[in-house]
């Protein structure tokens, strides 16, 4: 009998009222009976009951023998009889399709949850220049979920206010910022891996590595030690991002030698430290980051993840590390569907990101957030990278309401064409000065002197001795103002905003039209995120109804976004 069985004089019948068993008029799954109340016909009850992720959900056929004429209907408790041989007595209902109840927290890997502290498998990624707030890693926290500051492109000072900030508010909850990779500026890197050590971060997200670098591996191994029970113990975590399996494969697997002796040359760590260190992956946690916004290799998630989850049992053999190896899933997660695919398809937990861009808590503009709620998939381009400009990388960006994509392209053609300013014909001077730039070339060399003395001086003494470099860094100071003009909501500057931008923004709004997220001022990342697992969570059981044969109509295989009040409404318990 069902653990939710209730008691009633009102029964629809059962073995105590039978006068024998009926022989079911086709192949079920068991019996039901139970309360008359408890059956509720039409697919409006079965799209519910099927969200109503707390319960079970029974599909009963009609019993053409019993009960002519009786209509397919739905229940969530009552009395059940499952098995191969199961019979059905006078008044009983066929069980034609059983969902189980499916917690929010059995998404995802409960060993990835547990290293880091969280209830749910959702992680809300770095979105750099301060786009993925302190606002938006409290949110998520607060809700049992991780989210990542936005580190990259800041300064220092900023990256550290955010992380007094972090440390107080949230305490001992799960929070993590970001490492990007920096092979431009690569005193950069070292100096933001000093602040996090200095202050005790102990969870980073590298983004952007194309290879391994040394600040990386300090951050990784720093303060490891064996603990009594001989276990290795890294108090700094990496949660990697990567597209491509030859980066993948070096997160994957132990620190380079090289970069252990140079910490212990350095007396970073001690040789002791550099042995324990060869028994740990760089990252215990990569996300296969499949079509995205900002930087992306353009991968189909449905193709990568599995290539991901392979590579990670490849090399989890190879190295048997007593924490296995875990692979998460981002770029098109933005509706229930993808979230339920990832989750299907083995992935230890789902990443979200533009989609939470354009949430309240986003640290951007009400300009921008209305552009992103305005978007469709088709809405997107590839434009150059300002801070690999000159190694040819691009990222995605929004291409609608802005010129950016266009205007980026048309400096990196000119990079490529010329190795000086002075080569650039005057014509085309005068446009980028008038049109893009709005300032002469010396008025921007002279910022660029102003931000790089502050930021890398070794840059700005490159370009004293280097046209080519000198035309590179004016570029980049287009590329670089053209995000922050975005953020601030810059209304002088609208055609040259640089919005990051993946085509998971218009499947998300497509999905959220008519409902209450499709104001992006109703939009905030938990409320998003629940939706989205809750929503996931609901398609499994679809999925698991329709593996059964139960012909679902239409409204019954999607779910529709809820508010919060609804959201907490279907978890709630009895």
């Amino acid at each position: 009998m069902s653990p939710l069985t209730r008691t009633s004089p009102h029964r629809t019948g059962g073995p105590s009222q039978a006068t024998g068993p009926v022989e079911p008029t086709a192949a079920v799954l068991g019996a039901w009976s139970g309360h008359v109340s408890d059956v509720l016909p039409g697919a409006d009850a079965l799209r519910e009951s099927i969200a109503d992720i707390r319960r079970p959900v029974y599909v009963l056929g009609g019993d053409e023998v019993a009960q002519p004429g009786l209509r397919r209907a739905v229940a969530v408790r009552g009395e059940t009889r499952f098995g191969t041989d199961v019979r059905l007595y006078e008044g009983d209902r066929a069980i034609v399709g059983h969902a189980a109840p499916l917690r929010l927290d059995n998404l995802g890997d409960p060993e990835f949850r547990k290293a880091h502290g969280l209830k749910l498998a959702c992680v809300a990624g770095a979105m750099a220049n301060g786009i993925g707030s302190a606002e938006v890693v409290e949110a998520m926290s607060h809700a049992g979920m991780l989210g990542i500051f936005g580190a990259a492109g800041l300064p220092l000072r900023t990256v550290e206010a955010a992380i007094d900030r972090l440390t107080s508010s949230l305490g001992g909850a799960p929070f993590g910022f970001n490492l990007i990779h920096s092979p431009n500026e690569p005193d950069v890197e070292h100096g933001v891996v000093d602040l996090y050590l200095r202050h005790g971060v102990r969870l980073v997200e590298a983004s952007a590595y194309m290879r391994l670098t040394l600040p990386l591996i300090r951050y990784r191994v720093s303060g490891i030690y064996r603990d009594t029970d001989g276990r290795v113990v890294t108090p700094n975590r990496v949660i990697a991002k990567a597209s491509r399996v030859e980066v993948a494969t070096r997160f994957f697997s132990p620190p380079p030698e090289a970069f252990l002796q140079e910490l212990v040359a350095r007396g970073d760590i001690t040789e002791t430290q550099a042995r324990l260190a060869r028994e740990i992956p760089v990252a215990q946690d990569l996300t296969a980051e499949a079509d995205s916004a900002g930087h992306t290799d353009n991968r189909p998630a449905l193709g990568l993840l599995p290539t991901m989850i392979a590579l990670r049992d490849r090399i989890q053999r190879e190295y048997a590390y007593p924490e296995a190896l875990r692979v998460g899933a981002a770029g098109g997660i933005a509706t229930p569907h993808a979230a339920a695919a990832a989750f299907a398809m083995g992935a230890t937990y789902v990443l979200l990101g533009s989609v939470n861009q354009a949430c309240v808590e986003a640290g951007t503009s009400p300009a921008v957030r209305e552009m992103l709620a305005a978007s469709e998939q088709a809405d997107i381009a590839m434009a150059p990278a300002a801070d690999m400009f000159e190694m040819g990388v691009k990222v995605q960006v929004l291409k609608r309401g802005t010129m950016f994509a266009m205007r980026g392209g048309r400096l990196y053609e000119l990079y490529r064409a010329y190795d000086s300013i002075d080569e650039i014909p005057e014509d085309e001077r005068q446009k980028l000065e008038e049109t893009v730039f709005r300032k002469s070339f010396e008025e921007v060399l002279e910022d660029v002197r102003t931000y790089f003395l502050e930021r890398d001086p070794t840059q700005w003494e490159r370009a004293q001795i280097d046209p080519k470099h000198r035309m590179a860094l004016a570029f980049r100071w287009y590329l670089g103002q053209t995000s922050i003009w975005a953020n601030t909501g810059e209304p002088s500057r609208t055609l040259d905003y640089q919005i990051w931008c993946g085509p998971a923004m218009g499947a998300f709004n497509e999905w959220a039209r008519g409902s209450c997220l499709e104001s992006p001022e109703r939009r905030d990342v938990v409320t998003l995120g629940m939706n989205l697992l809750v929503g996931a969570a609901a398609l499994a059981r679809v999925g698991w109804l329709r593996a059964q044969g139960v012909p679902l109509p239409r409204a019954a295989r999607r779910f529709e976004p809820r508010d919060r009040a609804e959201l907490a409404a279907l978890l709630a318990c009895e």
